[in-house]
């Protein structure tokens, strides 16, 4: 029988490993980590698209690179929502890419968006599939020859890499490397099972090549945290009070990482679908060969403004500047990836 010494021992050993566990454990904020600039990119499908173009326009020194899974151009809806659900979604009537390229240069140089130089050297995938009912094909190539021709426009923008992977047979969704039968539909979770891997060809083309091998399963941990204590100037930014975000152990461990913002589709939250998006759109595990961190930001479903399907907003409900350095979403986009570690001056 062990001693009262020995018991008092114990007591005490197992009050401090309490505390040391209590210490450890995750308090909601973001984490501090060690973030690369040139190793940040946004990825967006549908309204998250539409959202992705927008961070990577209003803050290209910020989201240099970019990937687009069925959406549109930059500037398409034009704060109206009646041209968000006829040309930026059925690509009837036609849009006008060259007028939206104008529109953009204009912005920049009134300072509404950042400076078109400094997506000299970025890099922007945009996948679409060939059966998408929900957003045209023809919209999608709209978004590709936006940034074709904002690019053969500019001699200093000349570097800026830009893929168009529109020729792959799937609907309105984010293709999955698993096979099914929904790849030609778009039913939630939003995640087709296409044989594709879509997330590790973003990786590819964001990124080049991995450093290491990429696993079958996510060796990293998903983290929530409190998404309300980002509101900028304590604006309310229409988000859900919960996100998420995914730390590769090269990451929690200290070393320097990389920065992707996933952003989920309309109906594609976690409210809607619980963790389906964050944890089986496949981007963690080709997180875990790159060394970067992914970022799950929640929008949350409203009437008052009027956002019942919990899209991102790419025509106007978050206010008329919702596209801009000064949009409420995408200055709280910049604030989580300040929280993150991404230095203030670059």
């Amino acid at each position: 029988m062990p001693s009262f010494a020995q018991l008092r021992l114990l007591g005490l050993s197992l009050v401090l490993v309490a505390g040391a566990a209590c210490a450890a454990r995750h308090d909601g904020r973001l984490p501090h980590l060690q973030l690369e600039p040139g190793r940040v990119a946004v990825v967006g499908l549908s309204s998250g698209a539409y959202m992705a173009t927008q961070a990577q326009l209003a803050y290209p020194d910020i989201f240099p690179n970019a990937a687009l899974v069925a959406g549109g151009p930059y500037g398409c809806a034009g704060g109206n929502l009646q041209a968000a659900l006829s040309s930026c979604m059925k690509g009837a009537p036609a849009i006008d890419v060259d007028a939206l390229v104008a529109n953009a240069r204009k912005r920049a140089a009134a300072g509404e968006i950042g400076p078109l130089n400094a997506l000299a050297r970025s890099h922007v995938y945009l996948l679409h599939g060939k059966a998408d009912g929900v957003v045209a094909p023809a919209v999608a190539e709209a978004g590709a020859q936006f940034y074709q021709r904002l690019r053969d426009g500019d001699a200093a923008l000349a570097g800026m890499q830009v893929v168009d992977d529109g020729a792959r047979e799937f609907a309105h969704n984010l293709p999955i490397a698993a096979k099914g039968a929904d790849c030609g539909q778009s039913v939630s979770p939003y995640l087709g099972h296409c044989g594709f891997d879509a997330a590790g060809e973003i990786f590819r083309q964001l990124f080049g090549a991995p450093s290491q091998p990429v696993a079958d399963a996510a060796k990293g941990r998903v983290l929530d945290f409190d998404q309300d204590a980002l509101r900028p100037d304590g604006a309310d930014a229409f988000l859900a009070p919960k996100g998420y975000v995914y730390l590769p152990p090269a990451c929690a461990a200290g070393k320097p990482c990389g920065l992707v913002v996933a952003l989920h589709g309309c109906k594609q939250n976690a409210d809607a679908i619980g963790e389906t998006f964050v944890k089986d759109a496949g981007f963690n595990r080709w997180a875990d060969a790159y060394g970067v961190a992914v970022l799950y930001p929640q929008t949350r479903a409203s009437f008052a403004p009027l956002n019942p399907q919990a899209c991102w907003d790419w025509w106007g409900y978050s206010g008329t500047d919702y596209d801009t350095r000064h949009g409420v979403q995408l200055r709280w986009l910049v604030n989580a990836a300040r929280a993150l570690g991404l230095p203030a001056k670059q």
